[in-house]
């Protein structure tokens, strides 16, 4: 709540002396006590806090800290759990047939989001929850309600509930879902703290209690409001829930000293607990300018004392989240061009819909063909409204109990992932190519340890001399690439069209396969030699162009990448004619290139 005594326009500041850069750094942060800190303040506000995001391995650190939670929470507090694979039935709720067939009218099943009001959801191995979950935990989060309309049900039903996604990812792209993940207060690092020793919590049930009362309260004067606004934007933090989020947390802290209005210690944890841990970029402390002087014989002010009363708030704040990170984030958000991950949840696998194969995903109205799976619980849910009315007009048959039209049937929804293999068309003539080799063995090596991770395969296809070579069919045998590799030889001409026909050949197999094939093609375009084999730079450039817009009439994913010195026009106009990204890479290096096809992959 924002304090409405406050003027609306603040006077202007005297003339002040500059304040004093020297300051001591301020103290390390003991990760350890934060955690138990924010399962503190999680405690007196979880409906205004959102939840936490806990990444880490199951253990008893894990376990310490939900325990920790817990303890502080009022007696009868509800505590389930929440599996990824969640079907909408037991999510959402919806019409229960047995009931329902009992009474002869519909009655209504409680799904898991209402049953949690007031209480906590635990979401396990949260890194797998989908967006369709995901979307439907944040719209509760959001209106603190759930809206049914299902089954031929329309009701809306009290949901206000705490998210504690308990994240398990190992690598390092796995993550809760970026919509989720924003609106939740707190995202610890368990997996950071071991060695460390949870500190018990400071306060007691007690305490809690006292301070969620005196929550509705406290004010926030406008100077504490604009200070984490401002810090959240110097951390490259472009989402508004943060600040409002941090403010929540400076308001439970403020809460449990006692307080009625937000100090600058209050935002300072708040900025530390919340913005930290989102932070993009290193935030910056700004240097104010020196005040004028308009006299030069006046004698110059004296210096004040470094003080906390003589620093803004924005500085104090921007101390706190510095003081949070680590060294080694520091030097990782310090890198230039760093943007995070945009996502936020990490890798996702491609799906395909199955009628027979995969895993449910729900169920559709229709009849069993073509292999899918009839749905029987939700059949019965969509005739169950309807018996009294059938049994009325419909011929009396005892050994009917239960009448079934052709518009009450449902089946399953099944999806399965798809595998991907991504290709690389590697130029091996000439010199510069042959300079650029040990850059894409490098490439084809890191990416295929990255896709046994992700159960993808890699194929490689080099071209020279006359025409191209498979050297690798797709495969994920980190062993076999890497003798094949070493064994590429280069020099010769360069039959670029060729190389796209046997490419475009090798991927239209893998597509009928049900796989996902993504092209790389490495090359400076100067093609040399034409699709007959002859010589000729000039008619293998326009076979080279012809065989690229193959590809881009088959839709297919590709990526170029410019291996010449200086940025290539062919190189471009290739990939234009393909459909494809462009990437000029005049010092490429194996880390560049790997992450380069990362990027090629995401829609």
């Amino acid at each position: 709540m924002i304090d409405t005594t406050a003027p609306s326009r603040r006077p202007a500041p005297p003339p002040a002396a500059p304040i004093r850069r020297n300051e001591p750094e301020p103290p390390p942060v003991d990760p350890a006590a934060d955690a138990a800190l924010a399962a503190v303040l999680l405690a007196v506000d979880p409906m205004g806090l959102g939840g936490a995001v806990l990444r880490g391995r199951p253990g008893p650190l894990r376990d310490r800290w939900l325990a920790h939670l817990r303890g502080l929470l009022p007696t009868g507090t509800s505590w389930r759990k929440l599996p990824p694979a969640i079907a909408d039935d037991r999510l959402l709720g919806g019409l229960d047939p047995t009931a329902t067939l009992t009474a002869g009218r519909p009655v209504l099943e409680r799904g898991l989001l209402a049953e949690a009001d007031g209480g906590f959801l635990l979401l396990t191995m949260a890194e797998r929850a989908g967006p369709g979950l995901a979307a439907r935990l944040a719209a509760a989060l959001d209106t603190g309600c759930l809206r049914l309309a299902r089954d031929g049900l329309e009701r809306t039903l009290p949901a206000r509930f705490a998210l504690l996604a308990l994240d398990e990812g190992i690598d390092p792209e796995e993550g809760v879902v970026a919509t989720l993940a924003d609106r939740l207060a707190f995202h610890l690092r368990l997996d950071e703290l071991l060695g460390h020793r949870l500190p018990e919590p400071p306060v007691d049930a007690g305490r809690i209690a006292a301070a969620r009362a005196r929550l509705p309260t406290i004010t926030a004067p406008e100077s504490i409001l604009e200070a984490l606004t401002a810090v959240a934007a110097a951390s490259g933090i472009a989402s508004l829930r943060a600040p409002l989020l941090a403010l929540a947390a400076a308001r439970a802290h403020a809460a449990l000293r006692a307080r009625t209005t937000i100090g600058e210690d209050d935002a300072a944890v708040a900025a530390r607990l919340v913005l930290a841990p989102r932070a993009l970029v290193l935030p910056a402390v700004p240097q104010p300018e020196e005040a004028p002087r308009n006299d030069p014989n006046e004698p110059e002010a004296e210096e004040p004392r470094a003080g906390r009363e003589d620093r803004l708030p924005e500085e104090i704040l921007l101390d706190a989240v510095r003081a949070a990170l680590p060294p080694d984030t520091l030097d990782r958000l310090a890198e230039p061009g760093r943007l995070g991950r945009a996502g936020g949840g990490g890798r996702s696998a491609q799906l395909r819909r199955d009628p027979r194969h995969g895993r449910p995903v729900g169920v559709r109205p229709g009849r069993p063909r073509d292999g899918a799976r009839p749905a029987l619980l939700a059949t019965l849910r969509a005739a169950a409204p309807w018996q009294t009315l059938r049994r009325r007009t419909a011929p009396s048959d005892p050994a009917r109990r239960i009448l079934i039209r052709p518009e009450d049937l449902h089946v399953e929804r099944r999806v399965r992932p798809v595998r991907s293999t991504t290709l690389f068309l590697v130029d091996a003539s000439g010199s510069t190519a042959l300079h650029r080799l040990a850059e894409a063995k490098g490439a084809v090596e890191l990416l295929l340890a990255e896709c046994y991770v992700r159960r993808d395969r890699v194929a490689l296809l080099a071209f020279r001399g006359k025409g191209p070579e498979l050297l690798l069919p797709p495969t994920r045998s980190l062993a076999r690439a890497r003798r094949e590799l070493s064994a590429l030889p280069g020099g010769g001409g360069t039959p670029l069209a060729a190389a796209l026909d046997a490419g475009l050949a090798l991927a239209l197999a893998l597509r009928r396969r049900e796989e996902v094939p993504i092209a790389v093609l490495l090359t400076d375009g100067r093609a040399n030699i034409a699709r007959d084999g002859t010589p000729g730079r000039e008619h293998g450039e326009a076979d080279a162009l012809a065989a690229a817009r193959a590809w881009k009439a088959r839709g297919l994913a590709a990526l170029v990448i410019d291996t010449s010195p200086r940025p290539e026009p062919r190189a471009r106009a290739l990939a234009e004619a393909m459909g494809a990204r462009y990437l000029a890479l005049p010092r490429a290096d194996a880390h560049g290139l790997a992450a380069a096809v990362r990027h090629a992959r995401k829609p």
